[in-house]
């Protein structure tokens, strides 16, 4: 196992080493780095006045070690356009984004794990047929259409919930559900591919041979075999989640993570675009490392293999 986790640790920390030079590689795609903060119609000693400033006559190994050891102590910078410093902003945004993300995989594993156990405990009939249905279409479905279909119903025409913002929890309710029913798909696969594998094996022929009940055969022996490759899918849905919500930010107006990086592509506020860019990309890159952990601890074979 202490092998696994160096193996594991190390390669984690090359990948989100790769991710700090895509952050910091960010603003110098634009081409002339100075140029791009100064923006359109700048004039040249204004130009000259921020290559000072932030030393981008250095040369580019320089400014990224720099840039790493200030991110490292937590400093990314002030904002361009909010004026503020970028940690301060991102802490304020960051909550919103967790809740959301927490809530909508809180609904998507509700609606997956008994339409999972359902479809492979009634495998090939009606009920199977439906919930492959519905997994079908939540995949299907755009997810800014359903999100808007959900407004029209829910907060319009039943006003049962409001439209956006994020003053109190009602406020998540339709994104959560939006993104929760998105990510419903492979977990419902995951669910029934398990169930199928573990109701088909000898300790649970075993079972049912001692006269169990169908329903402690089904939960207690079967779902719980048939549950451990979904921990690795919960972390990295739940990284998608964290990092994809832009658009269902955007449409229901919440104030998180995503909704700031789409203000800042629009404002070209690359301090804060690389400094959300980063942080997504290391909250990642620790959940699959964890997932990774978990898995190895509850199948020993990983470990081997």
């Amino acid at each position: 196992m202490l092998i696994y986790l160096s193996k594991r640790l190390i390669l984690s920390f090359l990948v989100a080493l790769c991710a700090s030079v895509l952050a910091f590689a960010l603003l110098r795609l634009q081409g002339n780095a100075a140029t791009a903060l100064a923006g359109e119609g700048a004039r040249p000693e204004d130009i000259a006045i921020i290559i000072q400033t932030y030393g981008l006559d250095r040369p580019l190994a320089i400014q990224y070690v720099s840039w790493l050891g200030d991110v490292l102590r937590g400093d990314f910078g002030n904002s361009y356009f909010f004026r503020t410093p970028v940690a301060d902003l991102i802490f304020k945004k960051f909550g919103n984004t967790i809740i959301l993300a927490i809530l909508s995989l809180t609904i998507s594993l509700a609606i997956s794990i008994p339409m999972g156990v359902l479809a492979a405990v009634y495998s090939g009939s009606w009920i199977d047929r439906t919930c492959a249905t519905i997994s079908l279409m939540g995949q299907a479905l755009p997810s800014f259409f359903l999100a808007l279909c959900l407004v029209m119903l829910f907060a319009i025409q039943l006003r049962w919930f409001p439209a956006s913002g994020d003053d109190s929890l009602r406020h998540f309710i339709l994104p959560a559900i939006t993104l929760g029913y998105y990510i419903t798909p492979p977990f419902m696969r995951l669910v029934r591919a398990g169930m199928i594998d573990a109701l088909s094996n000898d300790y649970v022929r075993t079972a049912r041979a001692k006269g169990l009940p169908a329903h402690r055969v089904i939960l207690k022996h079967a779902l719980r075999n048939a549950l451990v490759p979904v921990v690795g899918l919960v972390a990295v849905q739940l990284g998608l989640l964290i990092g994809g919500s832009v658009v269902i930010e955007t449409i229901f107006a919440i104030d998180g993570l995503g909704y700031l990086a789409y203000q800042s592509i629009g404002y070209r506020d690359f301090p804060v675009l690389q400094a959300v860019v980063l942080l997504l990309s290391v909250i990642y890159v620790a959940l699959t490392l964890v997932a990774d952990l978990v898995n190895a601890w509850l199948d020993p074979r990983l470990r081997v293999s």
